[in-house]
Formats: C-alpha cells, sequence, structure tokens
C-alpha cells in the first residue's frame, strides 16, 4: 500500500462533568463523547525523501511541528524507525478551535493511517496508548463511536450507541482558549453537575427524550458568560424545535439534537437569520 485516504470524523459531548484539578494542572473529568458524521479528510501517500511534508487546505493552519498531524506522523516515523518518507494532505470540514475534537481527530486518524502504509501491525490499544502522549482526546477519537471517557479523557468505556436522529451543529465567528475556559473554571461555585450515570441509561434505553433533558456540560458556566451568543444560538435551536441543545466541549460550537431531517433542515435554514453563526451542518451520530 503506498496510498490511503481516511476519514477523521468530529465529535460532540452529550454530557461533560469536570471533577477535580490534579495537581498536574490536568482536570479529571468524566464525560459522554459521541462522534458525528462530520469529517476532514487525509490523504497519505509514501514518498521517497527521508521527511513528512504536509499541506492543507486552511493557509492559517500550521503544516510543520506545531500541528498534531504531522507530530503523529514524524512520531511514528522515529519510533518505528521508518527510513521511507510521508505527504499528507489535510482538508479540514470540522470547525477549527471549535470543541469537537477535529485536530485530535485527524491526529488519530494520522496514527492509524501511518499504522496501515506501513504495516506497522499495532492494536487499537497500542495505537491508543501513543495517541495520548499527543492529546487527551485522540484516544477517543481512535476508538470513536459512543464513549464514556473518564481520568483526563483517556480513560474510555464502551457504551451504548446513541439512537437515530439528527444533529445540527452550529459553529459561531469565535474561537475559544481551551486553556482559558479550563483555567476559569470554578468547581467550587458549581450548584449542579451533569447526570452522567442517568444518560448512560438513557443510551441504553434509547430514550432520546430522556437524553435531551440530560444535555449539559459544566464548561458553560464559564464560556457563555464570556460569549453570550452561544446562549442566543442555544435559544434559537430550542425555538425552532430542537430537543435539546448544549455546547459541545470547551466551545464554542453548539448542537441541536432533533427527532426528524426535516426539522433539522427547517432549523438549519433559519440560522441563516443569524449572521454570528459561521458554519452550520445537519449530521447523523456515527458508530
Amino acid at each position: 500500500m503506498d496510498h490511503i485516504v481516511l476519514k477523521s470524523y468530529g465529535k460532540i459531548n452529550l454530557g461533560l462533568d469536570v471533577l477535580r484539578r490534579r495537581p498536574d494542572g490536568y482536570h479529571e473529568v468524566k464525560m459522554i463523547m459521541q462522534m458525528v458524521g462530520l469529517y476532514d479528510t487525509l490523504t497519505m501517500e509514501k514518498t521517497q525523501e527521508n521527511q513528512v511534508s504536509m499541506n492543507c487546505n486552511l493557509s492559517f493552519l500550521p503544516t510543520d511541528e506545531k500541528n498534531l498531524v504531522y507530530r503523529a506522523a514524524a512520531l511514528m516515523k522515529e519510533k518505528y524507525q521508518i527510513q521511507t518518507g510521508v505527504k499528507i494532505v489535510l482538508k479540514k470540514r470540522i470547525p477549527v478551535a471549535a470543541g469537537m475534537a477535529g485536530g485530535s481527530s485527524d491526529c488519530a486518524a494520522a496514527l492509524k493511517g501511518m499504522n496501515q502504509l506501513f504495516d506497522l501491525g499495532l492494536s487499537k490499544e497500542e495505537l491508543c496508548d501513543i495517541g495520548v502522549t499527543l492529546g487527551a482526546d485522540v484516544p477517543y477519537c481512535i476508538w470513536g463511536g459512543t464513549a464514556l471517557a473518564e481520568g483526563i479523557g483517556e480513560k474510555l468505556t464502551r457504551i451504548d450507541p446513541m439512537p437515530g436522529c439528527y444533529i445540527l451543529i452550529a459553529k459561531p465567528g469565535i474561537s475559544v482558549s481551551t486553556a482559558f475556559v479550563y483555567k476559569n473554571l470554578k468547581l467550587d461555585q458549581l450548584e449542579r453537575h451533569p447526570d452522567i450515570d442517568g444518560m448512560i441509561e438513557c443510551l441504553k434505553q434509547k430514550d432520546l427524550k430522556g437524553i435531551c433533558s440530560r444535555l449539559e456540560n459544566v464548561l458553560e458556566t464559564v464560556t457563555i458568560p464570556e460569549y453570550p451568543i452561544i446562549q442566543k444560538v442555544k435559544e434559537h435551536l430550542m425555538k425552532h424545535e430542537a430537543m435539546g441543545a448544549l455546547m459541545s466541549g470547551s466551545g464554542p460550537t453548539i448542537f441541536g439534537i432533533f427527532s426528524n431531517q426535516k426539522t433539522a433542515k427547517q432549523a438549519l435554514e433559519s440560522l441563516r437569520s443569524m449572521k454570528d453563526v459561521k458554519q452550520a451542518y445537519v449530521v447523523e451520530p456515527i458508530q
């Protein structure tokens, strides 16, 4: 195999709780991750030059060691003493710095691509062990589907898949710093925590209404006061018959869950009246 094309899917958080701040600065989390049908594309090709080279359709993204895709390929090349090179072309569609783990998903795809392209024979678990050194969300992105993530996000448990539905993804034209959000999260002042265990039971029962009633993300307590547009978009989606709406990750992406495609597409059309929303898609959950 000299050439491979991979899809790297984005994720949303159906529930995101932060339990404590660890002495090393990381935060212990308990969250439910769901992969969705919005994806970037990685094209990877062997080359004779003994180096990693990378191009991307977004000119503002780095294509050197500052990019997780480049770092993943370079790490695999060094770790397994690969003597030939690889050329990577990344086509981005997942919103950047938006709480959808786009960078982590691209990194996971690069690890899987190197494994396949160079016949390394690594298991999913071995890829996850490498992935967590590059980012806390990378192991989940290697897994995909629906999962409970604990620890710093690397302890994964497979849970029942999300029932059929339509998910409207809306990205306002702002960028949010994950570091800023976690730094300003006041854990001791949180009045409530997401019902993660109840959400898991609803997933088991295929109870979409129950899932939507339990959508909660403690990071909204930081991001919404700083960026009120997030709350405006949530309210807009609920007004247009979303069963539930929530910010994903540290934001600013918001998603609404709809029981049928027609209603979701009508809500998508209505977002055109909101000039602050720069990207919007209707997708389905992916397993």
